[in-house]
C-alpha cells in the first residue's frame, strides 16, 4: 500500500484471542508495549521501520515500512541453492542484525528464509516479521479457561514448524532459540530442501541433515552447533557463532600445516 507523499507500506492486521473486556485491556496494552518495542528496534537500517500502529472496532494494526526485494526462499527457488561460501557471507550477513535485537531484549521467534528479504537496490538482507507482538497479543487469552489449551499453543508457540527448536515449542523461547532457526535457515539454502525434507530423528528429534550437505569439517560442526537439540549444547550467543567462523581459517592453516610438517615419530 501506497499514500500520496508517503513510502510503500505493509499493514498487519492483529486479532485479540478474546473480546472480554478485561481481556481486551491486557491485550490492547501489551500490544502497545510490543509495537514501541518495534519501534525502537526498527532504527536498524536492515529491520522495516515502525511507521504507526493503531486500534479500530476492537482489533489492531501495525504500519510497517514496505521492503522491496525478492525473499530467500524466492531466491533459492530462482537461482538455487548457495554454496559453502555463500551460507558463510549468509551468516556474516544476519548475525550481526541478530546481536542487535538481541541486545535490545527482542527474540525474533520466526527466522526462516521466507523472512530475510535480500532488498533492492542495495542487496543488504533484511530480517522481517518479528513474532514478539503476535505472541503477547493472543497470549492474553490464556486466562481464558474455556479456550486455554488451543490459546496456549498459538499465544507462545509462535514460529514455524521444523524451524523453532524444542523450547520454543514448549514456550520457553531463549535467544539460542533463534540461532537454531538460523541454522536451519542455512540448511535450506545449502539444499533447497525443507525441513521436513531432510527428515528427522523420531527419538531425539534431530534434523538427519548431513547426507544432504557437502561442507568442510569445521563448517559442519559450526552447523551442528546451532542446530543441536538441546540448548544446553548450542551456541548461546550470535558472537560465538561469528568466533566460530572467523577460527576457520587458523584451522585450516594448522591442519595443512600438520600434514606438511608431520611430527617424528618417538621410539
Amino acid at each position: 500500500m501506497q499514500l500520496p507523499g508517503r513510502p510503500p507500506c505493509v499493514i498487519k492486521q492483529l486479532r485479540p484471542s478474546s473480546a472480554e473486556p478485561e481481556i481486551f485491556q491486557m491485550a490492547k496494552a501489551l500490544f502497545e508495549r510490543e509495537a514501541e518495542t518495534l519501534g525502537r528496534i526498527g532504527n536498524h537500517p536492515q529491520i522495516p521501520r515502525l511507521l504507526d500502529y493503531f486500534e479500530e472496532s476492537q482489533q489492531f494494526y501495525l504500519v510497517q515500512e514496505y521492503v522491496q526485494g525478492l525473499n530467500l526462499h524466492q531466491e533459492i527457488k530462482q537461482n538455487g541453492p548457495y554454496s559453502e561460501a555463500g551460507a558463510k557471507q549468509f551468516l556474516s550477513e544476519l548475525l550481526p542484525i541478530m546481536q542487535y535485537i538481541h541486545s535490545q531484549q527482542v527474540i525474533h521467534r520466526d527466522i526462516k528464509p521466507a523472512n530475510l528479504i535480500r532488498r533492492d537496490p542495495d542487496r543488504k538482507l533484511v530480517l522481517i516479521d518479528f513474532g514478539a507482538v503476535k505472541n503477547q497479543v493472543s497470549a492474553t487469552g490464556t486466562t481464558n479457561a474455556q479456550t486455554s489449551s488451543q490459546t496456549a499453543l498459538t499465544a507462545f508457540a509462535v514460529g514455524t514448524a521444523g524451524f523453532a527448536p524444542p523450547e520454543q515449542l514448549a514456550m520457553r523461547p531463549v535467544y539460542a532459540s533463534d540461532l537454531y532457526a538460523v541454522g536451519v535457515t542455512c540448511l535450506y539454502l545449502l539444499t533447497a530442501k525443507s525441513p521436513k525434507d531432510l527428515g528427522c530423528d523420531s527419538t531425539t528429534g534431530e534434523v538427519l541433515w548431513r547426507p544432504h550437505v557437502s561442507v568442510s569439517d569445521h563448517f559442519a560442526k559450526v552447523l551442528q552447533t546451532m542446530l543441536e537439540v538441546s540448548v544446553r549444547h548450542r551456541y548461546k550467543s550470535c558472537a560465538e557463532v561469528l568466533e566460530a567462523l572467523d577460527l576457520e581459517p587458523y584451522m585450516d592453516s594448522l591442519a595443512q600445516d600438520c600434514s606438511l610438517n608431520p611430527q617424528p615419530r618417538r621410539i
